[in-house]
Order: C-alpha cells, then structure tokens, then sequence
C-alpha cells in the first residue's frame, strides 16, 4: 500500500477536520455531491473533510472532495495539495485507473514540485498492484517496470527509489516465472521447441533473476527429448559453471550422465555464443 511521506502533505490537527466536517455536512439530507453544494466552502475546510474521509476509510468518497478543490479552485496551492491527495485516494480504493490517471496529471501539471517523485512511484504503484490478477497478460507489468524505472532514474535520491528497485525486480522475477510456467506447460505436453522457445527467453532475457537454473535444467530436458546432443551438454555446462551448487544442476548431472554423456560445450548454437559471452565475464 501507498504511504504519504512528503512534508507537503502533513495533515492537519485531527480537530480542525472534525470542524470542518461538522460545517460541511450541515443537516442529515445534506448531500455534498448535488449540484453547487461545496460552492459556498473554502479550499481548506473541503481539504479536510477528505482527510477526515481518508481516517474513516472512505477513500472514494475522499477522491471526491479533493477532486472538489481542483474544480472549484483550479492552481490554488489547495488544489495543488488535492491532487496528489486524490491520486493517493483512488489507489487506497484499488482504483488504480483513476489514481493513475490523477498521479500522471499532477505531473504534467507539476513536475518540478516536491511531490513529483511521490506522484510517479503512485502512478508505477498503480500497474504495479495488478501484477498478480492478471493471469498471463504481461502488458501491466511492463507498464511497472517502465514506471517503476522512471522513479528509479529520475529521483534516485528520494524516499520512494530504493522501493522502487526493489519492487521492479520483484516484478522483473514475475515475468521470468510466467515464461517459466509456459514453458512447463508446454514440456509437459511434448511442445519442446515451444517450450524452449521459453525457456531461452528466461536465459538470454532475465539471467539475473532466480528461474535461470530451472530454465538451463529445462533446456536440458526438452533437448534431449528432442535428440539434440549438442544443445544438452551445452546447456549443462552453462548451469555446472553458474549453479554448480543447486539441485538443478545436480538433476542436471545425473540426466546427463544417464545417457552417456557430460556437460560440455560442444557446437556453434545459440548457448554456444551464452557460454563464451559467460566466459569472457559478459554473463551478469
């Protein structure tokens, strides 16, 4: 979840919200949300009947009143402050459409303010936090991993850059374990050039992430599978140079040697050119 750090965005002293929701709210038929109701309230006093609807979790209904400011008081300092209060609303509700949508317009409008860093590590969070629903469509994650770099690039030195890293190779590693359950999908149906087709892309694309020794493993299966000699032993001795200490590799041995054969590099394939470019320290 989204956490307010910045010192712009201090909140005010609980008691004056309570003020401010007791002038806004009036009588019980009140409805904030007909038309001209807000009119006749200052910038500050719908501020903080947000930040009231923000301590009683009601996020949606405080994206509203700070969506309020900026209508009724467009590049005031108010609306400014509502902005980001109301991306960082929307993400509370798990609307991530419109949080993105609020958090890339506060940059467009502000981007030298110092909330900007806040507004783009919002707008990164926002494809960020879908990562897991949706299934094999990877275009939410790239989308992360594009924001998630931004922060990372353009505020190295503010408080959301080191969770950023962080989450982008978290995110980084999940496209590496969806080519790997393809991959399985496909070797455990006796697809092998599809499934290796996966398995490479693991090893050429994402070599720094935890699936590389499963995928060299893989490799090793489906070219066996396939009859290709040549292609196995180069994939094992790939995973004996790299991941000689893992169970992947000790799988790795015993199938090979089963069959007559060892880790080798043998032949000019496409592992041929991984292994020398490992050899020569181009591996990382």
């Amino acid at each position: 979840m989204a956490q307010l750090k910045t010192g712009p965005l201090k909140r005010t002293i609980f008691g004056l919200a309570v003020l401010s929701v007791t002038a806004i709210a009036g009588c019980s038929g009140y409805d904030p949300r007909a038309e001209g109701a807000l009119e006749t309230y200052t910038a500050e006093e719908i501020f903080q009947r947000g930040e009231f609807e923000l301590d009683r979790n009601q996020a949606d209904d405080a994206a509203f009143y700070f969506g309020e400011i900026e209508r009724l008081y467009p590049y005031s300092e108010w609306a400014k402050r509502a902005l980001i209060m109301q991306a960082y609303s929307y993400h509370k509700d798990k609307d991530y459409e419109n949080s993105r949508a609020a958090a890339q317009r506060y940059l467009d409008v502000y981007p030298a303010s110092d909330d900007a860093a806040y507004a783009q590590y919002l707008l990164a969070l926002s494809y960020y936090d879908q990562i897991d629903e949706i299934g094999r469509d990877q275009g939410l994650t790239f989308q992360a991993l594009q924001a998630l770099r931004a922060v990372i690039e353009l505020y190295p030195d503010s408080d959301y850059a080191q969770s950023s890293i962080l989450k982008f190779d978290l995110a980084f590693d999940h496209l590496a374990a969806k080519e790997m359950e393809i991959g399985r999908y496909y070797l455990k149906r006796g697809h092998y050039q599809a499934a290796i087709n996966r398995f490479r892309v693991v090893v050429e694309a994402f070599q720094t992430t935890s699936h590389t020794p499963e995928a060299l493993h893989r490799l090793v299966e489906s070219y066996l599978s396939l009859g290709l000699i040549d292609e196995a032993q180069t994939a094992g001795a790939i995973l004996g140079h790299n991941y000689q200490s893992t169970d992947w590799y000790a799988d790795t041995y015993a199938l090979l040697t089963e069959n007559g054969l060892q880790p080798n590099l043998i032949g000019d394939s496409w592992l041929a050119a991984v292994y020398r470019q490992m050899i020569r320290g181009e591996w990382l």
